[in-house]
């Protein structure tokens, strides 16, 4: 098994990240970092604090050279971080001395660092935006078609009362929608352009520091935060914590769609089912224990992030080593998580006989809370609870429908009603149909943008 199934072909349809896999590849650090120091270069050039001709050789540099990853092995092992040995191979790709002793000019490696993952996390947020998009589309047709499809609720895991599936594919669907519409926040307030020098006083970078930095968040497109955020992970955490929040509500689709799949429940029909060596009858439910699984990495990951988020003094690298080792994980989870969400619901559907024959399961006893309040009217609250407890015993002990032990007691009750499925939803079929109202304003928004 490798090492990390986000990098193996055996499990690469399981586990698939996308393109995103891609934005944590060496190679793609590397990108990154030369990406900031032309922009870098190219800010101290226009403000002239560097020659403007120097800026345009640093910046026609930087996207001509192909830096191999093996090269900078032992300096980054040695230096623990990479810049060092990507700005001394930049300059002597150069071959221009008089111009590359300005690469790098003022800044620290965790600038460098620090503005690059931000370039990839901008990257891999619109990809998990744009999946969650088209998931969100899925479900939205879904609860909209079958918003008064009756079919049982559930709590502890016992039949509850009647709900419609739509509603209950609007509770997949709503978290989903919350968390793209806090996005733009996200990106407002945490895709930040670090440039604070070597202990974040931006001593080295001259009485322009201020401008340079303004200069150099709007070459890269970033944010600028107006300070040095080196030891301050919260913008990291944020983002990392909306990308697992995604997987956590992705879990929630899992967990349901597995256990609406159980032998016994059978209300869902999909066509991603995986197939058993050994049991010819199995259909199993890969994708949705993918996307539990999913889940469940990226909460361990997120905490030990949050451990590495405390640095020492003005840098700290065995708590920034740690982010390393976590960020990347979460990310692959995520967009993991939102590809093989789009993947399942896709053939996803539900089995209406099956729910109505859920619905009658268990003698009819779904609708004994209905029984209950439509008895109260007659009767104490407390009393009309009792009585409806003696019948679901009378009901289980005889194995007759509630309906019928009703009846025969309380002839007088619209019988009609009460165990009419259709009639007991509630508002079942408002809470799909507003959540296909959400999914339509949040794709108007994002498509006026």
């Amino acid at each position: 098994m490798a090492a990390s199934l986000f990098d193996s072909q055996l499990y690469a349809s399981l586990f698939s990240a996308g393109d995103i896999s891609r934005l944590f590849s060496d190679s793609a650090e590397i990108r990154a970092m030369l990406l900031v120091e032309g922009a870098l270069a190219k800010a101290q050039g226009k403000l002239g604090l560097i020659p403007e001709d120097s800026a345009a050789a640093i910046g026609r540099a930087v996207m001509e050279v192909a830096l191999d990853p093996g090269a900078l092995t032992q300096a980054a092992g040695q230096n623990g971080v990479p810049v060092p040995g990507l700005v001394s191979a930049l300059r002597d790709e150069m071959n221009a001395p008089e111009h590359a002793q300005y690469v790098h000019w003022g800044a620290t490696s965790q600038d460098i660092m620090d503005s690059a993952l931000m370039l990839r996390l901008r990257q891999a947020l619109a990809a998990v935006e744009t999946d969650l998009l088209i998931l969100l589309t899925q479900l939205s047709d879904m609860a909209d078609t079958h918003a008064n499809l009756p079919m049982a609720a559930r709590t502890y895991g016992q039949l509850a009362t009647p709900t419609s599936f739509g509603a209950v594919v609007a509770t997949w669907g709503q978290p989903l929608a919350a968390l793209l519409e806090e996005l733009p926040t996200l990106r407002q307030t945490c895709l930040l352009v670090s440039l604070s020098g070597a202990a974040g006083t931006s001593s080295a970078l001259g009485p322009k520091a201020s401008e340079l930095r303004a200069e150099l968040a709007a070459g890269l497109s970033l944010v600028n935060p107006h300070r040095s955020w080196h030891t301050d992970r919260s913008p990291v955490l944020r983002i990392a914590d909306w990308l697992t929040r995604a997987c956590t509500s992705l879990s929630k689709l899992g967990t349901d769609c597995l256990a609406l799949r159980q032998s016994g429940i059978d209300e869902l029909t999909t066509i991603t089912a995986g197939a058993s060596s050994t049991m010819p009858q199995k259909q199993n439910p890969v994708a949705a224990s993918a996307l539990i699984a999913l889940a469940s990495q990226a909460t361990a990951q997120l905490s030990a992030l949050h451990h590495a988020a405390a640095h020492q003094h003005q840098r700290d690298g065995a708590s920034w080593f740690g982010e390393w080792l976590s960020l990347p994980q979460i990310v692959f989870c995520a967009a993991s998580a939102a590809r093989t969400a789009v993947s399942m619901t896709k053939g996803l559907a539900p089995d209406a006989k099956q729910m109505l024959r859920n619905l009658h399961a268990a003698n009819g006893t779904i609708y004994a809370e209905a029984l209950s309040f439509a008895l109260a009217e007659q009767m104490r609250r407390g009393d009309a609870q009792t009585a409806v407890k003696d019948l679901c015993a009378k009901a289980a002990q005889e194995g007759v429908p509630l309906q019928e032990v009703a009846t025969a007691q309380f002839p007088e009750l619209d019988q009609a009603t009460i165990f009419d499925a259709t009639r007991q939803l509630g508002s079942a079929p408002e809470e799909a149909q507003r959540f296909v109202r959400t999914v339509a304003a949040l794709k108007g928004r994002k498509e006026s943008t």
